[in-house]
């Protein structure tokens, strides 16, 4: 390891336990300014772009992505600390090897990242996954030495699903750390180009969160590995309005092995962020079955603004000023102490 490296990860837990610093707004003297984390927030370090681009795999909204972009972003909607992730296709396209070290390379970028910026950014660890055993390196690396905030996972990986028992290692030993899981929408196999027209995402995405949540809530997954808390995006994709189904395919069948307190103990148990979801029936809908601590902010930055979101939720007439300061902040540092006002 070079002095460079060295002198890198040497500073990064006195980075992570900074406190989270004030935006460059103006703030009114002697008030402490209002906390707001976003926990959907993407970003294309330099490596990880160039291999998706010989892919011809980089999204749009991702070419031209860049960290003084990601700050005056945050800046203008008043985001104190953004926790970044890498969006899909994730290292799908990669090779074991060649997955791995670029997903060590993400890591370690999204780590300077937050400790060249006190304060303003957190991480989800990336993992190699369906590579297992990379995974669990990845998740002793990015959580005891990089001081990561939590882990980033796919709702899929190819044909299988979050609540599929490859993921048993990687669920006992994420729920052994207590930790934090960040999932994001993935295209399954089964499901790309469905539709004339129509972009995949704008359907599957949130279909897909649906299907994991499905999966890890009827496989008995969810309630195995308790320690283990979630948070799926888009506000659950379109469970909210599944939920009748979710209840009636509860009472059809036994799952009294898989569902010892039922399956909306098991969804409320859940967190799910605002990300491209701030409409009035979107929020409604998710306010009616999880309780207002299960909701926390998200901006899908860079395909949507911060602004957008801070505006649709104060907007959308489903929260009030506490409640709103929940999403915002309050909900987060419940998750993570280091975040709490």
């Amino acid at each position: 390891m070079d002095s460079e490296r060295r002198q890198f990860l040497g500073g990064l837990a006195a980075a992570s336990a900074a406190a989270v610093l004030p935006l460059g707004g103006a703030v009114a003297q002697g008030a402490a300014p209002a906390k707001r984390i976003d926990v959907h927030h993407h970003l294309a370090p330099p490596n990880y772009a160039a291999f998706m681009n010989s892919k011809n795999a980089l999204a749009g909204p991702l070419k031209t992505w860049s960290l003084p972009r990601t700050i005056e972003d945050m800046d203008k909607a008043g985001v104190t600390t953004a926790i970044l992730s890498i969006t899909t296709p994730g290292i799908s396209l990669g090779e074991t090897d060649q997955a791995r070290k670029i997903v060590r390379d993400c890591n370690e970028y999204m780590a300077k990242a937050a400790a060249d910026h006190p304060g303003r950014f957190g991480m989800f660890v990336m993992l190699p996954l369906p590579d297992v055993d990379g995974a669990l390196r990845e998740i002793e690396y990015g959580l005891d030495v990089l001081k990561a905030d939590g882990v980033g996972m796919y709702t899929n990986y190819g044909d299988k699903w979050l609540g599929d028992q490859f993921l048993n290692p990687v669920w006992e030993e994420l729920n052994r750390r207590k930790a934090l899981v960040y999932t994001h929408p993935a295209l399954a196999n089964c499901c790309r180009n469905l539709v004339k027209g129509i972009p995949p995402a704008m359907i599957e995405y949130g279909t897909d969160t649906t299907r994991t949540i499905a999966e890890m809530v009827f496989s008995g997954t969810a309630a195995r590995y308790p320690n283990v808390k979630v948070i799926f995006s888009h506000a659950g994709g379109t469970m909210p309005f599944l939920i009748e189904r979710f209840d009636f395919q509860a009472k059809a069948q036994d799952y009294r092995e898989q569902l010892p307190h039922g399956v909306r103990h098991e969804l409320r148990k859940f967190y799910y962020d605002t990300a491209q979801a701030f409409s009035p029936p979107a929020m409604w809908g998710l306010r009616k079955i999880v309780p207002m601590s299960q909701i926390v902010f998200g901006t899908d930055f860079p395909y949507r603004t911060s602004e957008e979101h801070v505006k649709g939720l104060k907007e959308c007439g489903v929260f009030n000023a506490k409640e709103l300061a929940m999403i915002d902040s309050g909900n987060v540092g419940r998750m993570l102490p280091r975040f709490r006002s």
